[in-house]
């Protein structure tokens, strides 16, 4: 009976998560993406929601770094908006290059693939998703403020899936979509802008890369900055046709 019982609920919870929702219209959408971008350019909102970025960033050194064979050891978020991923294996090759360049493309990456979900009417299911990768990178966390960062951005997640109904979860999934897509050039941008200043950023993603090839870190900036754009462009595509 227990497991008759266990199975329903199973069931109800597998029909809710993957059910469809009706598409939102263009006004809707682009109000999610004013909104967004209300959060990207001002200095204010800026600050704090950027913390959802490194979320993001650190999250796809992670699954690159699992995904090339690395053993990840840990991550760590900071309340001045950095992060760190610390991963052993291989010191150089492949496996290290992809993951140093996952971090400036990872969130543009987890838009782009935010799009595609929203776009075929899987805006609940999709922020299920988001729920269980944010699960997996609770457990690689290794400082307080991590912990507390990312069970903060977890609680909204949850709290919109819990109590809005299906339209009011589409529009917070565009909004949450829109802002990877907008936020992710912009990082890339401020890491250029840090790198020009006296000292630069010697430990960035980019200057790593640098001394793992034979290309220089302005190459590695610029290869951030065309698939975050290219991502853009084609997650508006498919949000807005």
């Amino acid at each position: 009976m227990r497991l008759t019982r266990g199975v329903e609920v199973l069931g109800r919870f597998w029909t809710q998560v993957t059910a469809t929702v009706p598409d939102l219209s263009t006004t809707v959408l682009l109000a999610a993406a004013a909104a967004a971008a209300l959060l990207v350019l001002s200095p204010a909102l800026w600050r704090p929601a950027r913390h959802a970025v490194t979320i993001a960033h650190e999250g796809a050194h992670g699954l690159v770094a699992l995904a090339a064979g690395r053993r990840l050891s840990g991550i760590r978020l900071h309340s001045d908006t950095s992060g760190l991923t610390v991963s052993a294996g291989k010191p150089t090759g492949l496996g290290m290059v992809l993951t140093c360049a996952a971090g400036y493309t990872g969130p543009a990456l987890f838009g782009l693939g935010a799009a595609a979900l929203l776009a075929a009417g899987h805006a609940i299911g999709l922020l299920w998703v988001l729920l269980g990768l944010l699960a997996l990178l609770l457990v690689q966390i290794r400082n307080w403020y991590g912990l507390w960062s990312v069970l903060v951005t977890g609680a909204v997640v949850f709290a919109v899936t819990w109590w809005l109904p299906p339209e009011g979860q589409a529009v917070f999934a565009a909004v949450a979509t829109w802002f990877l897509l907008l936020a992710a050039p912009k990082t890339v941008l401020e890491l250029q802008a840090k790198r020009r200043r006296r000292g630069g950023a010697p430990d960035s993603d980019a200057d790593q890369l640098a001394r793992l090839t034979r290309f220089p870190a302005l190459f590695w900036v610029g290869v951030f900055l065309l698939v975050d754009v290219g991502a853009l462009v084609l997650g508006a595509r498919w949000l807005l046709t």
